[in-house]
């Protein structure tokens, strides 16, 4: 199996040891929106927040916040499970007063281990249920939906396999890039493991590795190695893409993408979403940032920055992307992506982290 770049195995084996044993880790920064606030921040008691996404995409989001209402924001920032992971080691002594991770897996795990306390009323049902818990205890903030991107100087749009279950056919011999270390691609293993069975599951993964596979860090890197013609397809989030083209155009790219056939695993939406924590000092903040998170303001910033699916009524998805109603995934709730650990357990058996 070739690495096409360097990958950051390391990092993923030490967030599954994290997840599996509960046994933090030092991988995470320091990161504060706090100074961006001008002269309001520092006025009430700042909010402290773990967050799986990155500083370089959601610092900018945190600082508004800060500017609109004055309330500070502390950011540590890390790997979606890494920052699970430690505040389950944390437990009761956490500082977190929300988690921000990028998939519903990560959330998942955290309510199963308790730190992911009930939402209020007034949040709690904002967001359609199949992108929330059924307890009331997490919540979607925005929607990616799973898609091939593939090398249109190379291949046509009808040449794209509708499933990605097709990807370990030898045609396909080292021409697929995953992202196996990136949290996306580890909770769309894990819905796969839910519709299609940890045996079928292990033996894609198997003949992926068979087949040659490519790993990269990131999305965006595979994204850029289809447009490069360095592999002819990879499996990214929706949104990689449609940044890309909102920046260099359409037509200046061989890269595109297709939404694998309904009821695909690789059609599979998942959710950025967030929870307060369980013991949260600062419970007022925390219920603040979540609302203002699902506010019009808020969305219609995702809209418009990352591409993501807005999840609150009345804000329109991003130009150009498919519906969100028209995306078909595979029929299982997102609440039962929790099994992160084992998803972790088996990437690290097969070899892939």
């Amino acid at each position: 199996m070739r690495m096409h770049r360097a990958v950051l195995a390391s990092g993923a084996v030490a967030a599954a040891g994290l997840l599996l044993a509960a046994c933090g880790g030092s991988a995470s920064t320091d990161g504060s929106a706090e100074q961006a606030g001008g002269e309001q921040a520092g006025s009430g008691e700042p909010v402290v927040v773990y967050s799986g996404r990155s500083e370089e995409l959601v610092a900018p989001l945190f600082a508004e916040f800060t500017a609109e209402t004055g309330t500070p924001v502390e950011v540590r920032y890390g790997d979606t499970a890494e920052m699970a992971a430690q505040i389950i080691e944390e437990g009761d002594a956490s500082p977190a007063d929300l988690y921000y991770g990028q998939d519903a897996g990560a959330l998942g795990a955290l309510d199963s281990a308790g730190m992911c306390g009930p939402l209020p009323e007034a949040i709690a049902e904002v967001v359609p249920s199949a992108y929330r818990s059924a307890d009331g205890t997490w919540t979607g903030v925005t929607g990616r939906a799973r898609v091939i991107a593939y090398d249109s100087s190379a291949l046509t749009a009808d040449q794209v396999p509708g499933s990605v279950l097709e990807l370990t056919d030898p045609m396909w011999r080292g021409e697929v890039a995953i992202a196996p270390t990136n949290g996306s691609f580890q909770a769309f293993v894990t819905a796969m493991r839910v519709a299609l069975g940890d045996d079928v599951t292990r033996e894609w993964l198997q003949g992926l590795i068979d087949n040659d596979v490519r790993l990269y860090e990131k999305n965006g890197l595979i994204r850029d190695a289809v447009d490069a013609g360095e592999v002819q397809l990879g499996l990214i989030n929706h949104y990689y893409w449609y940044e890309k083209a909102a920046e260099v155009g359409e037509d200046a790219m061989n890269v595109q993408v297709s939404f694998a056939e309904p009821g695909d695993p690789g059609a599979l939406v998942n959710v950025s979403g967030a929870c307060i924590i369980t013991g949260s000092d600062n419970q007022a903040g925390a219920d603040e940032l979540l609302t203002w998170l699902l506010s019009d303001t808020a969305q219609h910033w995702f809209v418009d920055t990352t591409y993501e699916y807005p999840l609150i009524a009345g804000v329109d998805g991003p130009a150009g992307v498919p519906a969100l109603a028209d995306v078909q995934g595979p029929d299982i709730p997102l609440a039962e992506l929790e099994d992160l650990p084992g998803t972790l357990q088996m990437l690290q058996d097969v070899g892939l982290t």
